[in-house]
């Protein structure tokens, strides 16, 4: 299903581990930005829904975009809805973008069969069924409540994250 918010856990965790220094809006942004293909690929009948956005070589031009749009978008939107926050650096954008994009077609190609994630290079998927659907889910959602927790404990302990 695209744009699954399971992706979001290990975001999570990113952001709990390394604050400042990581834009889990910029993460969420790239996580819409690489399901745009697959989403495409349903409405149109495509018979393959994970193709080149799906790569690793996919996913670093994905990621270029979300960062160079993410930190604008992301600002903008945090100072129209009053929300406190630090600056979001251009590093903290890449860092989201990129660690979003990447994690993405890992995330995905334990998964789905359709994935080629190292096109060109190679045309198969090594990672498929290395772990299984539930404990997949079970892991993000695991990385989730983790960040979450280390979210909360970096805010009370410091302030805004």
């Amino acid at each position: 299903m695209p744009l699954t918010p399971l992706h979001l856990g290990p975001g999570a965790a990113f952001k709990g581990v390394a604050g400042r220094s990581f834009s889990f809006m910029v993460f969420g942004g790239a996580q819409v930005l690489m399901d745009i293909e697959p989403l495409m690929a349903m409405i149109r009948g495509w018979p393959v829904l994970h193709g080149v956005s799906h790569t690793v070589a996919g996913a670093l031009v994905v990621g270029l975009v979300a960062g160079a749009v993410g930190r604008p978008v992301s600002t903008w939107v945090l100072e129209r809805a009053k929300i406190p926050h630090f600056p979001i650096t251009w590093r903290a954008s890449f860092a989201g973008a990129f660690v979003g994009t990447c994690s993405h077609v890992m995330l995905d190609a334990l998964m789905h069969a359709d994935m080629r994630p190292w096109w060109p290079i190679g045309m198969t998927n090594p990672l498929l069924g290395a772990v299984s659907i539930d404990a997949l889910h079970g892991l993000c959602m695991g990385a989730g409540v983790l960040g979450a927790a280390l979210i909360t404990w970096r805010y009370h302990r410091a302030g805004r994250v």
